[in-house]
């Protein structure tokens, strides 16, 4: 059966991989990012790879948007079947270096504009008694790092969000919630990002390609089931952030220094926190495996290790 299929954040990365992916099983497809030029190209893209498809420019923190996206995606389709919710932004820095409108912004987007997706689409499926809602979050919804205040406190309030939903729609037959959280892929994001912190982020190793994301998230349409991880070493990184608190934060900051910031330099800026910016968007990013030579990677990690176990024996 065709699904109809809404995918926000859809001009790019992880959001982008899945509406192509839905596209290829010949799923009809609602698209919604802030840019309407971003838009038109994932348009082309997905219609190419055989879907219908209908794209809405939306912010998702604007909640009247939200509701006129879900809106017309029935006007065209006359329902809607799956709504994956792929839309964020973030910036790097540390806390009192990134500026206050600046953190409050990433707030907005992402918890807010999760609150909007997840109240428009949860209402349009109790109305026509089943749907299946997909919450991208993260692995850093799931531990804490530096350099990344604004974006970890948003995905842990989704995270969070997202188990409230899956609670009540327990009472809501056909109903169902789900949470994907990826540990490091490469999509644009990170050179999207605000920076406050000197350097270009990337993603630290192990890095997936937004596909392997968004392939997890169609079998989650296809088999809803509570919460799905995406990323190799996402369930050993929660073990050590929970079990070994002292071991981790010893290593999170170096290891985040090695491994989360490249060694572009680059001075203070918004990113795309504030406004879209569509020259930048993608379905990948630059950060493929290339740049970490494994052997090389695991001898800094392996020292950084050493460092970190003679600091707390000492």
């Amino acid at each position: 059966m065709t699904r109809v299929v809404v995918v926000t954040g859809a001009s790019s990365g992880i959001g982008l991989a899945t509406a192509r992916a839905f596209a290829r099983q010949g799923d009809h497809l609602v698209l919604a990012a802030r840019s309407a030029d971003s838009l038109a190209v994932a348009e082309r893209l997905c219609t190419a790879d055989g879907g219908r498809v209908l794209a809405v420019p939306t912010d998702v923190a604007d909640a009247k948007q939200v509701d006129e996206l879900l809106a017309a995606a029935e006007r065209r389709f006359g329902r809607v079947d799956v709504v994956v919710h792929a839309a964020a932004v973030l910036a790097y820095g540390r806390f009192e270096d990134v500026p206050g409108d600046i953190f409050d912004q990433v707030l907005t987007v992402n918890v807010q504009g999760t609150a909007n997706v997840g109240r428009s689409a949860l209402r349009g499926f109790r109305r026509h008694h089943g749907g299946t809602l997909i919450v991208v979050g993260s692995l850093l919804g799931r531990i804490a790092t530096p350099y990344l205040s604004s974006y970890v406190t948003s995905k842990w309030a989704i995270h969070g969000l997202t188990r409230c939903w899956q609670i009540e729609a327990r009472s809501q037959p056909g109903v169902e919630v789900a949470l994907v959280w990826p540990g490091s892929v490469d999509t644009p994001a990170y050179s999207q990002a605000a920076n406050y912190a000197g350097h270009v982020g990337r993603p630290p190793p192990p890095i997936d390609r937004p596909e392997k994301v968004a392939q997890r998230i169609v079998r989650l349409a296809d088999r809803p089931s509570r919460s799905a991880s995406v990323g190799p070493a996402n369930h050993l990184t929660v073990f050590g952030f929970r079990r070994l608190p002292a071991v981790f934060d010893v290593l999170v900051t170096p290891l985040m220094k090695a491994g989360g910031l490249s060694r572009d330099e680059v001075g203070p800026h918004p990113g795309n926190v504030m406004k879209p910016s569509p020259a930048g968007d993608a379905e990948h990013g630059r950060w493929g495996r290339h740049w970490l030579r494994p052997v090389a990677g695991t001898a800094v990690a392996a020292g950084i290790v050493a460092v970190a176990w003679n600091r707390l024996r000492g």
